[in-house]
């Protein structure tokens, strides 16, 4: 296969009469064919719900989620035990660009490997995954990776 498909179905209603400050930011997302409905709404900058996930924050999730999932591939292909991962990741909007964007997204992972495990290689290993980083290569800001490795 030399590609796949992604769609995605985002649902608002409100209304937007009375003017930008009184419509709700709110709304659904979902990715057929799972099940599972996404609560979003805007930043809270922005009027929108501090309780719901907003935009900026999917993309910041998007690039360690993928970095994490091309790291575990990689490790597993080489052989090498992963017990856990954590990443902190950050970014901040910056308005003062034009167009405004998201500036640099840093990731900040903690992996944890097994016993006798070469740090070397599992740091080769993260630089490998942030190279096949579909995210990260989609994206036009740039994603910076920083790997810390703990042994069990």
């Amino acid at each position: 296969m030399t590609s796949h498909a992604y769609a995605t179905h985002l649902r608002w209603e409100g209304s937007t009469a009375a003017g930008i400050r009184s419509y709700s930011r709110d709304h659904i997302a979902t990715a057929p064919p799972t099940t599972a409905e996404v609560a979003l709404s805007a930043d809270p900058a922005f009027r929108g719900s501090s309780e719901r996930l907003n935009p900026e924050q999917l993309v910041v999730m998007a690039a360690s989620s993928c970095q994490m999932l091309s790291f575990l591939g990689a490790a597993a292909r080489a052989g090498v035990d992963v017990l856990a991962y954590e990443d902190r990741a950050t970014s901040h909007l910056d308005l003062t660009a034009r167009p405004a964007r998201l500036g640099v997204i840093r990731l900040t992972a903690t992996v944890t490997v097994a016993a006798g495990t070469n740090e070397v290689t599992v740091q080769e290993l993260a630089e490998q995954a942030h190279r096949d980083c579909y995210i990260a290569n989609s994206l036009s800001v740039p994603v910076e990776v920083t790997t810390t490795v703990v042994t069990a």
